[in-house]
């Protein structure tokens, strides 16, 4: 402890930087009220009366904590955890929760270890939770084999392991199967994240009972209700592929019932949406539109989830606390006017001056997919076919029985039925999986990622079998990243050669590329309350009800079982 942090407390000495007359959010009390803020070093010594070697006048502006998202995926934003933090600390976000399970399913040790020292000096306070979940069942094939708790246990000594991510082999969990088990006993001492959609009744109180703490895939208010009542928190999800604040917050509000569980994530949020929309900040903005009080919704933002994940030093405007500061004009719009960050204000100059290399070269080359030809697209027309139909802006899916357009015997796409491939690109086994997909909307093209949740194979949905092959032949020539083609051209492409998920590229370059992709899939017939990348990057994910696609065939989640 440092003697100056007590006289400036005391104000014997002036602060390093004093906020000077703005109103201070207290999320101890609730209150908001005017007040100085004094900091000196990256500590807020004080909240009074305070003077300071730096002043800054925030008259007519409110001083609130720095935002935090509870659960995120730094991979899905295709950048490095640098760029990631540089693009999200200017909206006011200024610590994460990572679960780096993507790239851990893709490289194992290999690619903890990179988000682990990729994200150790950044602009954001960065915590990891160990990917539980590797591979997500069973019957994924992924990169990396399974990933157990033995392999975990050394990584319990990092000071930024907070405990054990997203427990999405809850089935595993219910039906107590031993290596699962083992997952849980090891980090019985720590955080445990959840990952249960739809689970009712009992499930959920087993569910709590082994030791999971919280959930983000609510996608009902009932849901969410009930999993509250068992003890769990409640991370309230908005991000690019799933949109579920609303209706939770709305029944929340109309039951009555406390939010102090409750706090914000995005999961998985494009770049580019975090530009037109804002992160957490555009979590508060909403919510306090359908109703919650202004008090509230930033402590959900940054109070509640320190507390749950027992960040001591975060998530307030208090004596002791971490300088990371939001400042806003407007309570209702959470824009922020500037931003502190450990003390220092954020701008160009300091975000610039943090720097990072990729050390493991190994991690740019991980597609190995075989030569693909019309053959192994080809689906056989029945009677009725199983047919993933999806639901606009979540990542449930309905499973359909339906006729579908053919010729010959064989599934020909058309604009309401396309056809999506995944294709196994680890080196594994060489299958590819096809089935009829419906409410994608594609026409005259394909889209090709090697973004295809949790095991990351290749992932394509189009209208017709050349563009799907010519789309999946170039992702192996790019070595991954998204790609779209269209009259057997290439449309567009954006590499990401880390793990087939990250670019190497500044944050900037990847959310202008992003932006015209997206553009042009919806030129292309891709529907609005779909995310012609994100929502595509989820029809393989086998723990998300109710049909998924995976290379050995399609996947009921519900039943827990192919079908034919």
């Amino acid at each position: 402890m440092s003697k100056s942090i007590i006289r400036a407390a005391k104000g014997d000495i002036p602060a390093d930087l004093v906020l000077k007359n703005g109103k201070v959010l207290n999320v101890f009390t609730e209150e908001i009220y005017a007040a100085d803020v004094a900091i000196t070093g990256n500590t807020i010594v004080g909240v009074g009366n305070y003077k300071g070697e730096q002043e800054i006048d925030c008259t007519g502006k409110y001083i609130v904590p720095g935002f935090i998202d509870a659960h995120v995926h730094i991979e899905s934003s295709m950048v490095t955890p640098l760029e990631f933090s540089k693009h999200i600390v200017r909206t006011g976000t200024t610590g994460i929760i990572a679960d780096p399970h993507e790239i851990v399913n893709v490289n194992g040790k290999k690619g903890l270890d990179f988000i682990l020292d990729a994200s150790e000096d950044v602009p954001v306070n960065t915590y990891v939770m160990i990917p539980s979940s590797v591979p997500a069942t069973e019957i994924d094939t992924n990169g990396a084999g399974k990933f157990l708790a033995e392999d975990m246990l050394p990584y319990k000594a990092n000071p930024r392991v907070l405990g054990l991510g997203e427990m999405m082999r809850f089935v595993d969990v219910l039906n107590e199967q031993r290596e699962t088990l083992d997952k849980l006993d090891a980090f019985s001492d720590m955080i445990i994240d959840g990952h249960a959609p739809g689970i009712t009744g009992k499930d959920v109180q087993a569910y709590r009972a082994a030791g999971v703490m919280d959930d983000h895939e609510c996608a009902t208010a009932e849901e969410g209700l009930e999993k509250l009542r068992a003890g769990f928190c409640i991370l309230v999800r908005e991000g690019s592929g799933a949109r579920n604040l609303e209706s939770l917050l709305k029944g929340f509000l109309e039951a009555g019932v406390s939010l102090e569980q409750c706090m914000f994530c995005t999961d998985d949020k494009h770049l580019e949406d975090i530009e037109k929309e804002g992160h957490i900040n555009a979590c508060i903005r909403k919510a306090i539109a359908i109703g919650v009080p202004a008090v509230k919704a930033y402590k959900m933002a940054s109070f509640n989830a320190a507390r749950a994940y027992q960040i001591n030093n975060a998530g307030a405007i208090g004596p002791g606390r971490l300088a990371d500061i939001v400042v806003v004009g407007d309570l209702s719009k959470a824009e922020p006017s500037f931003v502190i960050k450990g003390g220092k204000i954020v701008d160009e100059e300091w975000l610039e001056s943090f720097h990072y290399e990729l050390k493991d070269e190994s991690l740019l080359k991980t597609v190995k997919v075989g030569n693909l030809n019309q053959k192994d697209l080809a689906l056989a027309q029945k009677e009725v076919n199983h047919v993933i139909e999806l639901v606009p802006n979540q990542l449930l899916t309905l499973h359909k029985e339906e006729r579908i357009p053919g010729k010959n015997g064989e599934f020909v796409p058309n604009s309401e039925y396309a056809k999506l491939v995944v294709a196994e690109r680890h080196g594994k086994n060489g299958k590819v999986g096809v089935c009829p997909i419906k409410g994608y909307g594609i026409k005259n093209g394909a889209v090709a990622t090697t973004v295809s949740h949790d095991s990351h194979n290749i992932i394509a949905v189009g209208d017709n079998d050349n563009d799907i092959l010519r789309a999946i032949n170039e992702l192996k020539e790019i070595q991954g990243g998204y790609v779209i083609a269209s009259g057997n051209h290439i449309v567009d492409e954006l590499p990401l050669t880390i793990g087939g998920l990250m670019s190497l590229d500044k944050a900037a370059n990847v959310q202008k590329k992003t932006s015209r992709m997206v553009q042009a899939a919806r030129n292309m017939g891709v529907q609005e309350g779909v995310d012609p990348f994100i929502t595509l990057s989820f029809m393989a994910l086998t723990v998300i009800p109710e049909l998924r696609l995976t290379e050995a065939g399609i996947f009921d989640v519900s039943n827990m079982k192919f079908l034919q």
